[in-house]
């Protein structure tokens, strides 16, 4: 088939071998440069301009790093400048953005002033609103107009059928033949089942940040036998107040704050506990749960993101709800062959969502935009 010369429009990207910035969209881009040719136009990291190479794929870096207000107009400028530069050296056949914010909007206009194809992924915040914890694209006007920009891309990519209500329920309209399905996927070479792990022990990976709602991990675990424990990996500004809730709760001793793990080393942590959780109030995967999934455990999680899409990966509860995340982890540990069955499954249900699969999903939808050709 026709190699499709493909701009991929991202926050940032990784700068060399040792630099895992957006993990899976660094192997992502990677598989897809085996089949296309492919390069990725990085607004603001790395946070210099840079021409290079990266696991076979060119990368054009702007620099622009946490540049708002007018200069957030001056990067969209450049992005447009460099992006019509690049198509004169070597013409593009479509451009994809990942994530409906700026890089979604940017790869709209820039489709419809070169006449080429746009694809958009919805990957995050963009279309919520929680002002409590200052999150999401939908609490300003301006956010909202950028969103709505990304989304009158040729293709819309959601991860699940939690983004797809999404966009209604944030008052966009995109026509059914517009929105297409792409399920993230794992690299299940690396993220691989060990063997002993400790039947009593629960993992969580993830920025400690609010939207994320470790408090409410730990209230579950204050809920659970004294033998069971939790293990942290992961930092950020939330830290301290929820070391000081697990002294208050009394389960600081059953509590290990692990910090940042380099993704490399990620398995090697999954492998040793039973379980995954998650608490978190708004996700469109998250990637932790198919990491975890991929090393055969299943993540007891809130009801948002893929969970609720695919059993195998786990049992949703209802977001903020520590009484029945307590419920539905003390059911699998208490059950050894329920949770020796739900670990195969996980694994299994991981294999279907791998990351050649998530590939073979995107190349399908830039055949298909391709065809129909920019609107």
């Amino acid at each position: 088939m026709k190699r499709l010369r493909v701009g991929i429009l991202i926050p940032g990207h990784s700068t060399d071998e040792t630099d895992w910035a957006l993990p899976v969209w660094r192997r992502t881009i990677a598989r897809l440069a085996e089949t296309h040719d492919v390069h990725v136009i990085a607004l603001r990291y790395p946070h210099r301009r840079d021409r290079y190479r990266i696991d076979g794929v060119g990368v054009t870096a702007l620099g622009w790093a946490q540049a708002s207000g007018a200069r957030r107009l001056l990067l969209w400028a450049d992005a447009l400048r460099v992006i019509r530069r690049l198509h004169r050296e070597a013409p593009f056949d479509l451009l994809h953005g990942l994530w409906a914010d700026e890089t979604g909007a940017l790869a709209a206009w820039a489709g419809r002033q070169l006449g080429l194809p746009s694809v958009v992924s919805i990957l995050g915040g963009e279309l919520v609103s929680f002002p409590e914890v200052g999150y999401g694209l939908q609490r300003s006007r301006f956010s909202r107009w950028i969103v709505g920009q990304a989304l009158r891309a040729d293709a819309v990519l959601s991860t699940c059928a939690y983004s797809d209500g999404l966009i209604g329920r944030a008052g966009y309209r995109v026509p059914a033949e517009r929105l297409q399905r792409v399920c993230l996927g794992v690299d299940t070479d690396h993220f691989t089942p060990g063997g002993d792990y400790d039947p009593r022990r629960l993992i969580h990976v993830g920025s400690l940040i609010p939207i994320k709602d470790q408090a409410l991990l730990l209230r579950a675990l204050a809920l659970l036998p004294a033998d069971v424990t939790l293990e942290v990996i992961g930092d950020g500004p939330e830290r301290g107040r929820l070391e000081r809730l697990a002294v208050e709760l009394g389960v600081a001793e059953r509590v290990r704050w692990i910090g940042r793990v380099d993704h490399l080393d990620l398995p090697a942590h999954y492998r040793r506990a039973a379980l995954h959780l998650m608490a978190t109030w708004t996700e469109t995967g998250p990637l932790a749960t198919l990491e975890a999934a991929s090393c055969g455990l299943p993540t007891v999680g809130t009801a948002v993101g893929m969970l609720p899409d695919h059993r195998g990966l786990g049992v949703a509860v209802p977001v903020g709800d520590a009484g029945a995340m307590a419920a539905a982890i003390r059911g699998l540990l208490d059950d050894p062959a329920r949770l020796a069955a739900a670990r195969v499954e996980a694994r299994r249900t991981a294999e279907s969502l791998s990351l050649a699969a998530m590939v073979e999903q995107i190349d399908a939808v830039y055949r298909w935009v391709t065809q129909q050709g920019a609107r």
